[in-house]
């Protein structure tokens, strides 16, 4: 399983979403330039992150393992199958179940670095936030406005797999991760220069969709081996089954919150705001 960027902000495909676009047509990316000025910079420095968020120090101090946005949202959420960030925006504000509350695009981006980043939430309204958001709201650019009132989900989110968790087989799934995936990830899930560790504590944490096994293995199903993806069902849900079945860390709230006078800031950078 040839997976270059493995695994992250989930968004989790927690990140960003579960339903496949209807009609069978792949989504594809707005065909307009990005703007000039100012907003095309933030658009441009979103992609960035989205791409180096590990090592930009814009949002290294937020990330607490190996993986960067574009590990689950592939070629940097452009990918139209493996958690495409593509629509994404128009799906915002959001019912959040798990939240227990409406929450925006750029809450469900902030929560993707304590869960699928195993970091710190960082600050609402700072600059890699708003980046981020930007660069996910100009990929939805022309998309009608489908605020989603079930879930936190893009109308281009991995489609569930037709198929019960109870007939995975973790022992069958560990004979095709070492025929598939290993090459890429290491037997130990530990990963090799690129590609990102899927288990241990350089991965995603307890709390990321990707610690469900039936969201797993529907990304897998679209996403793996990357470039030529070509899993069955049943191998895609029992490679999930034993990926999953490792040690990860943890996902207690507190630990993944910042202080509360860092919880937002105001983003204005002129001083004094105008009348």
């Amino acid at each position: 399983m040839k997976v270059y960027r493995w695994a992250a902000a989930v968004v989790v495909i927690a990140a960003l979403g579960l339903v496949a676009a209807s009609g069978g047509e792949k989504p594809a990316a707005p065909a307009r330039a990005i703007p000039d000025g100012p907003l095309g910079d933030a658009i441009r420095l979103g992609e960035m992150l989205v791409e180096q968020t590990t090592t930009h120090p814009l949002t290294k101090p937020y990330v607490g393992n190996a993986l960067n946005c574009t590990s689950c949202h592939l070629d940097n959420g452009k990918d139209p199958n493996a958690a495409t960030f593509i629509g994404v925006a128009s799906a915002y504000p959001a019912w959040s179940p798990r939240e227990g509350r409406v929450i925006t695009l750029e809450d469900r981006v902030l929560n993707c670095f304590m869960r699928s980043c195993n970091g710190v939430r960082p600050p609402l309204g700072s600059r890699a936030s708003v980046a981020v958001t930007a660069y996910i709201t100009w990929l939805s650019a022309d998309m009608p406005l489908r605020m989603n009132p079930s879930k936190p989900n893009g109308p281009n989110a991995v489609p569930p797999l037709e198929i019960s968790t109870d007939e995975a087989d973790p022992s069958r799934g560990e004979v095709i991760y070492a025929e598939k995936c290993a090459s890429c990830h290491a037997k130990n899930g530990a990963g090799r220069k690129e590609n990102p560790p899927v288990w241990g504590p350089r991965s995603y944490n307890q709390g990321a969709g990707l610690a469900q096994t039936p969201q797993l293995a529907a990304w897998l199903k679209v996403a793996m081996p990357l470039d030529e993806p070509d899993l069955a069902d049943h191998d895609a849900l029992d490679v999930a089954a034993f990926v999953n079945s490792h040690n990860r860390p943890a996902f207690k709230l507190d630990d993944h919150l910042p202080p509360s006078s860092k919880l937002g800031e105001y983003n204005s950078e002129a001083g004094s705001p105008k009348p």
